[in-house]
């Protein structure tokens, strides 16, 4: 039952509007969901500078004069943005293993909620009105994004449970179904070194496809293995450093649809997630088919 959307932008006139355009949609959602919220965007990347998105349940406490720590222990330059219980910190790209390691080690109640060069990943729980205000998500801008909105079937209503999760560096995934073979799937990844930080299926769905691309697989052959090795019930949605991907399952039960005009690629759970999209009255719209991957790439 929950709810899923996304938003890959052609058009780079409409990159300002991405944050408010995305934010839009996912509260048009907000009853397939009302246990937790959360969204990714995808912004612009320099090449010299890298981020993680991090999150504390006493952000007074985790965050006051971490930037100085952490610049300390990693000897280089750091800066950290707080907004509300999460916040950014950016440092250099050969810098993110140290970051991380560090922060652990100077905070440990922080949880990261994603790396990489173009993400930023905010969640919480509540609905996706309450989480899009909290972390003033309507002003930001970006290249493409992904949200939920969460109706927990397979584990506890948490932050960490909550979606997008993230496994790898730019990459973050979208889940709604349940899936029957996630121990399984669990257990040959953690022998492969993936670490996990909930019990969530959706979790082991992401860690997948990072393990996949990691093995040198794009997004779209990523998404195809899906099909042979994941079962269940599922439609994903896919956000990568420069693409956007979409899957479901054989049977595909859960509902989806989605739009694609020159400016914009769009998913929904429902048509209702598209309505106030521009041009969405000449756009080709349609149910995606069963078993087929949908993928593009900037």
């Amino acid at each position: 039952m929950c709810g899923i959307v996304g938003l890959f932008l052609k058009d780079k006139a409409l990159e300002p509007k991405l944050g408010a355009m995305l934010s839009e949609m996912l509260v048009s959602l907000s009853d397939r969901g009302p246990d937790s919220a959360g969204i990714a965007i995808y912004g612009a990347t320099s090449g010299n500078e890298a981020k993680i998105t991090i999150q504390s349940p006493k952000p007074e406490r985790d965050f006051r004069g971490l930037d100085a720590e952490l610049a300390e222990a990693l000897g280089a330059p750091v800066s950290i943005a707080v907004k509300s219980t999460h916040a950014v910190v950016r440092t250099t790209p050969d810098k993110v293993d140290a970051a991380r390691e560090a922060l652990q080690s100077l905070r440990p109640d922080i949880r990261i909620m994603g790396a990489g060069e173009a993400v930023e990943i905010y969640k919480e729980v509540g609905l996706p009105e309450a989480v899009v205000e909290r972390f003033d998500v309507r002003k930001m801008t970006g290249t493409h994004g992904i949200g939920h909105t969460r109706m927990a079937t397979e584990s506890a209503v948490t932050t960490m449970g909550a979606h997008p999760f993230s496994t790898g560096a730019d990459q973050c995934l979208v889940h709604n179904g349940s899936l029957s073979n996630h121990n399984n799937v669990r257990r040959e990844l953690v022998r492969e070194g993936m670490k996990f930080e909930t019990e969530n299926d959706t979790e082991v769905a992401a860690a997948y496809l990072s393990s996949q691309m990691a093995h040198g697989k794009n997004l779209g052959e990523a998404l195809e293995g899906t099909l042979s090795d994941l079962d269940g019930f599922f439609t994903f949605v896919v956000g990568t450093k420069n693409g956007f991907g979409v899957v479901r399952d054989p049977i595909a039960c859960k509902p989806a649809v989605m739009a694609e005009t020159d400016q914009y690629v769009a998913f929904g759970s429902e048509y209702r997630a598209l309505t106030k999209l521009p041009g969405i009255d000449n756009a080709k719209v349609w149910e995606p088919e069963p078993a087929t991957v949908y993928f593009w790439e900037h």
